[in-house]
């Protein structure tokens, strides 16, 4: 008897390579601010927080007040690049499709832009609508609400559903939800030692290619409650 029922995945940095656009499009915003150089050193470590966090970090590290469209402007560019450039991760479409568990997304980008990659990878039949977002619940991951929701809607219980997750803020709401996870590393935007960063928020297993991804789905949905 399987001891999962229900595979979420992330979608930016999992499905899609969308965190190296996004992060490109952010630091070409902020750097119209502050020195490329100092801006460098500023964004090191900020992967996983968002992008309200990291503009209120710059903000108080530089004395700096931004307009108050930045973050609206912000959000219209990197969709619109993550629209027009993002590419899928190798190999993960035939990886989700090789899973015999229902897949669910669960993410912290808005409705449209999931559907968007999800087309770009050839997986929206495969979700076929099991979409969650942030714009759905009260907070956003690391809180837990975007994966207790898809576990409610889908009618599974949270410690029978397998996470893949590249992030600290979303394997904390995944873990938080009282979920098992998949640690991913493979994408572009991924700094080195980040699998052991991972391991130490309480991943079950990291991965680094998608190739990998369903023996080993296969093996922890095969252990025995």
């Amino acid at each position: 008897m399987s001891s999962i029922d229900l595979l979420i995945s992330d979608c930016d940095g999992v499905i899609v390579d969308s965190e190296i656009l996004s992060h490109r499009v952010l630091f070409e915003a902020l750097s119209l601010h502050v020195p490329a150089e100092r801006l460098h050193e500023a964004l090191e470590g900020t992967f996983g927080l968002t992008v309200p966090s990291i503009i209120e970090l710059i903000e108080k590290r530089f004395g700096l007040s931004l307009p108050d469209t930045f973050d609206s402007d912000l959000r219209r560019q990197s969709e619109r690049v993550v629209a027009e450039q993002v590419q899928a991760i190798p190999g993960v479409r035939e990886a989700l499709m090789a899973i015999d568990l229902p897949l669910a997304v669960a993410s912290n980008s808005r409705l449209h832009n999931v559907e968007s990659s999800l087309r770009r990878a050839g997986l929206s039949e495969r979700v076929a609508g099991r979409i969650f977002c942030a714009e759905m619940v009260a907070s956003p991951k690391p809180a837990p609400d975007v994966y207790l929701l898809a576990a409610e809607r889908m009618g599974v219980a949270p410690g029978r559903c397998l996470v893949v997750e590249d992030s600290p803020t979303g394997v904390l709401a995944a873990r938080t939800a009282g979920m098992q996870v998949i640690g991913f590393t493979g994408a572009s935007h991924i700094p080195a030692g980040h699998d052991q960063a991972l391991r130490e928020l309480g991943v079950t297993a990291v991965i680094e290619r998608m190739q990998d991804l369903p023996e080993l789905v296969n093996r922890l949905a095969g252990m025995a409650d």
